[in-house]
């Protein structure tokens, strides 16, 4: 029988019955720790990479990659021939039907009256076209009642509208740290980007937009020196074009139309909706587990493939997507031989709202017709907010993990792991499983410049990401996945407060 250098990492609790009394020793908790296999995974992971290939990939030969575009397509192609090229098992698309796919295919914004001045802005995605070039002086809505607007449909007709007041309002703050302090730390969900945040009668007056036919609406958001924060959803036949633009440029046009000035814009937007497939696509691949008792049960990591179209969606989420890659060529260059199978996805439509992650698992897991792929269903880590190192994982409240995932995470301290946080994180694919009721968890990466910068933005570029950083996450990630297929037990659920 094979001989595995086994490690247990002892973690020690204590209690006191009451103050001034000497402390009771519980019984360590125990967790088996392959240093072996981590060594391996070591080596092959910080000595022959191919993150940073994968990554580049992605970023600079695929570029932004929206769900049902040709450009996801090709980038969902190359990752499942590039596994194929690695010798996973079985790696292939899986389709779901998502709906029409969007391009952009020219834009212009511009000042030219009183004095010309190219424009920072950006359409949002699923913007229809313009009629053509439109130069006309704007029309600023924003200090404006519903009632006033409805008086103005004449006006607005055809025109270039600017649809919200001026913008006061940014993101000037990241999302905090949680690893840097032993002390729990508030955990929010990050505001949505876009503009101020929308009054009251901000549908009404979409709404009055929109019915009056205006020719494009254009609007501020939260950026500050040119970041675009730019999203966009399929409003169907006869929405308004719409164009996200810098807050300094937006703010700049409404203080002149408010002075009276004579502002004067050109802009033309040219987009194309793709009909042709209809489709989003997953990602899938395995690693085949050896157990014969514990073969035909599932360790699952994954991240999301798609991004947003301003920029090349590198923090999100090429990295994460090469990360997870990564992690399975490693696995499978050192021979690993998991207990249990360990799978990958790369999960299309993200951005619109965890998709595809949630197509799997409806296909996949939820309901009685899939009750027993549920019941051998292990864990999934996913890979997503944030950028830069793993330093440790969010534990969902999940106290039965910790001593398990604190071990796990100790033996690689010295490439800058620090601590598992306790609390969970919201708004990734992670939660399409821990809604269904199994264990789903994500990291806790670098958050510095993130939320204020990159996310969501035109600023999201190949510049945000280190190799080192892609190799750290990449070997943190095949441990964790390794080890999750090796225990006797699977990953446990949290407990519920009635338990």
């Amino acid at each position: 029988m094979k001989r595995y250098l086994m490690a247990v990492i002892v973690l020690w609790t204590s209690s006191y019955i009451n103050a001034g009394t000497a402390p009771v020793q519980e019984p360590p908790v125990q967790e088996p720790v392959d240093l072996g296999v981590i060594a391996k995974i070591r080596d092959e992971g910080l000595n022959r990479s191919q993150a940073l290939e994968t990554f580049t990939y992605f970023t600079e030969l695929i570029g932004p990659r929206l769900t049902a575009t040709p450009a996801y397509k090709n980038a969902a192609e190359w990752a499942r021939d590039k596994l194929k090229e690695w010798g996973l098992e079985n790696p292939r698309l899986e389709a779901w039907e998502f709906g029409r796919g969007w391009t952009l295919e020219k834009f212009t914004i511009e000042m030219v009256e009183p004095r010309y001045m190219p424009l920072i802005g950006y359409p949002e995605a699923w913007s229809p076209s313009t009629a053509g070039e439109l130069v006309a002086a704007p029309v600023f809505l924003g200090d404006k009642t519903p009632d006033a607007i409805e008086q103005l449909r004449g006006k607005i007709k055809g025109s270039i509208v600017l649809s919200q007041p001026i913008q006061t309002v940014f993101e000037r703050e990241d999302r905090p740290q949680p690893t840097l302090s032993d002390k729990p730390v508030a955990i929010g969900q990050p505001r949505p980007a876009g503009g101020t945040p929308p009054p009251a009668n901000a549908r009404d007056v979409a709404r009055i937009i929109r019915e009056a036919g205006a020719g494009v609406a254009l609007r501020p958001n939260r950026g500050e020196h040119g970041t675009l924060f730019v999203l966009g959803r399929d409003g169907g036949e006869g929405a308004t074009p719409s164009v996200v633009l810098s807050a300094e440029h937006y703010n700049m046009i409404a203080r002149m139309i408010q002075r009276g000035l004579p502002v004067k814009l050109r802009v033309n937007v040219q987009t194309r909706f793709l009909t042709d497939d209809k489709n989003g696509y997953n990602v899938i691949t395995e690693l085949p587990g050896v157990d014969p008792a514990l073969r035909d049960e599932v360790v699952m990591i994954g991240g999301h493939l798609d991004s947003w179209h301003s920029a090349t969606g590198a923090t999100d989420n090429a990295d994460g997507a090469a990360v997870v890659m990564e992690a399975m060529r490693i696995l499978k260059a050192i021979g690993a031989r998991p207990k249990r199978t360990i799978r990958m996805a790369l999960w299309g439509g993200e951005e619109e709202g965890l998709l595809g992650s949630q197509k799997y698992v409806e296909r996949y897991l939820k309901g009685d017709a899939n009750s027993a792929a549920r019941a051998k269903f292990s864990v999934y880590f996913n890979i997503d907010p944030g950028a830069g190192p793993i330093y440790g994982f969010y534990l969902e409240n999940n106290e039965a993990v910790k001593p398990i995932f604190d071990a796990w995470l100790e033996p690689f301290r010295d490439l800058g792991a620090r601590r598992n946080i306790i609390q969970g994180i919201g708004n990734t694919d992670h939660l399409s499983f821990t809604r269904a009721g199994m264990p789903g968890f994500n990291p806790v990466q670098e958050y510095s410049n993130y939320d204020v910068r990159t996310h969501h933005t035109n600023m999201d570029t190949y510049e945000r990401v280190r190799e080192a950083d892609l190799r750290q996450a990449a070997v943190v990630m095949a441990s964790f996945a390794y080890h999750a297929s090796a225990r006797q037990e699977k990953i446990p659920l949290a407990k519920s407060k009635s338990d």
